[in-house]
């Protein structure tokens, strides 16, 4: 039984991953070996509010370790989420879901957007967080978006 959790797990994140596209990298530090160190842009919408897009950019690391998979990219990100269309909210909005997770190391680390509502001020509050702690404390980065009517409605 445990392994099937584990399993849907894994099905879930990977599916939620696949929905970011990625728009483009830009090279930090060109290495001899490897892939260069660079910036890479992705975007994805929310699975669950139709007109909400965000764009997350992340360091990942190159070199022999990063051209195989083995580097752990550092925890350094930053995201941006506007409204690209009419927001419709669902029924029932939970107070926090998760909306995009990406590993950024063979194990336990991963940048993670968490979606927020803040009912009070009909706001949409994404944050993305680095599962692991740096310096006693998570790295991370906000963005909001305001429930606003779209167009000439």
């Amino acid at each position: 039984m445990t392994l099937r959790i584990a399993f849907s797990l894994v099905l879930a994140l990977a599916a939620t991953t696949l929905r970011a596209e990625q728009i483009g990298c830009v090279t930090t530090e060109w290495k001899l070996i490897g892939a260069n160190h660079r910036v890479c842009v992705e975007s994805f919408a929310d699975p669950k509010i139709p007109g909400v897009t965000c764009h997350v950019s992340q360091a990942r690391t190159g070199g022999v370790g990063g051209s195989l998979g083995l580097a752990q990219d550092p925890s350094q990100f930053s995201l941006s989420c506007r409204q690209t269309g009419p927001i419709v909210l669902p029924a029932s909005l939970p107070k926090d879901a998760v909306v995009f997770s990406e590993d950024t190391s063979m194990l336990f680390k991963e940048t993670r957007v968490v979606r927020l509502w803040d009912e009070a001020h009909r706001t949409l509050v994404y944050l993305a967080i680095s599962r692991k702690l740096i310096n006693g404390a998570p790295a991370n980065s906000i963005s909001t978006v305001p429930v606003m009517p779209w167009g000439d409605k």
